[in-house]
């Protein structure tokens, strides 16, 4: 019965529009009135401790190092890096998106920034080259969403605060398979290049390709010094978003010179309010969770899947597949906030690594990222190339094909995670 309630709260709420946080808050209000345990400032008391909480300043952070990489052109010398190594290849400008997502992901962790500013360049860049529209937005959303899993990640950031896991651990795991998710990217996009009748880019000079590393090197040094930094210990995830944030504000002002004093307030402005959004989901997400602990809700699924507690990979093949259907819905944020203190204690008594649950689960919300309706990283390109949602559709499905397929492969073999997350520990 109590899962019925938390259930059916949450889905109507949502069904009337309310704001998720709104809808977080007013189910665990539902649960209390439910055990009959209601108290006002029981509520109120887990909203602050929901946004009080050390590891969630790096979320702030790393967005206003997002805001101060694209205004303060970081992202666009990634993409002219990568235009002048690949852009003259065939189907070169989609190589170049590739490239692309790879490195902004390892510079900003967000997968709606990233893909707002690969879409703002490219489209147009391969629309006059002839590349098909639709195809060319969807692989530029499907690369957008490499973001939240190549460290820095701003979901795992949440996911590792939600579920009391090692941040530092989902950091280094999600590496690879960031990586995997672009070579997946390359090879779809081998097979539905061909026979585009596209113009191809110039081929530069190498003293063009020198000039490009040379202007793009600062930008490259920041994964380095974030990933070095984590795996040496030099410091924490929450102070390694503060030097993303210094770096890219000292670059931009004073390296690249493309971000005056004035232009700061609304880049500052606009991370404030994407913070604000993102903090209360998470303070109002605690008013839920310490319901569902204490209706014991974890035990009451549990024994529901009495059967596959003994098959782990089964288990984690069906919350794969739940999870894909959760994403049809849901934006990420909300869904590891609503699922992943349900799942974590069923996945540890089934004596799944809690790191490899955490990396498997930001994938599997990621790919909801582009899949509608909701879909939130595609109707960024749909706005910003102006083509339909259908239209975008058609575009994204072999990428999303490929990384159906690939997530399959990290259910069967935990191993293609787990092995490499332990080489970078």
């Amino acid at each position: 019965m109590t899962i019925v309630i938390f259930l059916a709260v949450l889905f109507a709420c949502m069904a009337l529009g309310m704001p998720v946080a709104f809808a977080l808050m007013l189910t665990g209000i539902a649960l209390m009135f439910h055990l009959d345990f209601f108290d006002a400032q029981l509520v109120a008391q887990n909203l602050l401790s929901g946004a009080d909480n050390f590891p969630l300043m790096a979320v702030p952070f790393f967005i206003l190092a997002g805001e101060l990489m694209n205004a303060g052109g970081i992202s666009r010398r990634i993409i002219n890096l990568a235009v002048a190594f690949v852009g003259h290849i065939p189907g070169g400008l989609g190589f170049v998106a590739i490239a692309a997502s790879v490195l902004l992901a390892s510079l900003s962790g967000s997968a709606i920034a990233d893909t707002a500013a690969l879409a703002t360049l490219l489209i147009p860049m391969m629309r006059d080259h002839g590349y098909p529209v639709d195809r060319a937005s969807g692989l530029i959303a499907s690369g957008g969403i490499i973001a939240p899993i190549i460290p820095p990640s701003m979901p795992f950031i949440i996911f590792g605060v939600t579920t009391n896991t090692s941040i530092t651990a989902l950091f280094l795991a999600g590496i690879v398979p960031g990586l995997l998710m672009g070579v997946g990217l390359v090879l779809t996009w081998l097979l539905v290049s061909r026979g585009m009748n596209v113009t191809p880019q110039p081929k530069q000079s190498w003293a063009q390709r020198r000039y490009a590393l040379r202007d793009g090197i600062w930008a490259l040094m920041l994964p380095v010094i974030i990933i070095g930094g984590l795996k040496f210990g030099i410091f924490t995830p929450t102070e390694a978003a503060v030097v993303a944030a210094m770096y890219s504000l000292l670059v931009s002002l004073l390296v690249y010179r493309e971000l005056k004093l004035p232009a700061l307030q609304p880049v500052f402005v606009h991370a404030a309010r994407t913070t604000a959004t993102v903090m209360f989901l998470c303070a109002a997400a605690l008013v839920s969770s310490y319901m569902i602990t204490l209706a014991d809700l974890p035990a009451q699924i549990a024994e529901m899947l009495g059967p596959l507690m003994e098959q782990p990979r089964l288990l984690m093949a069906a919350m794969m597949v739940l999870l894909l259907v959760v994403g049809i819905v849901m934006d990420l944020t909300p869904t590891i906030l609503v699922l992943g203190p349900v799942m974590m204690p069923l996945v540890q008594q089934a004596g799944i690594d809690s790191t490899y649950f955490g990396v498997m689960f930001v994938l599997v919300g990621s790919i909801g990222l582009i899949t509608p309706p909701v879909c939130t990283v595609l109707n960024v390109v749909c706005g910003v190339a102006k083509i339909s949602l259908e239209s975008a559709t058609r575009g994204v499905w072999p990428f999303l094909l490929t990384y159906l397929l690939l997530l399959s492969l990290l259910v069967a073999v935990p191993e293609v995670v787990t092995v490499p997350a332990q080489f970078f520990r």
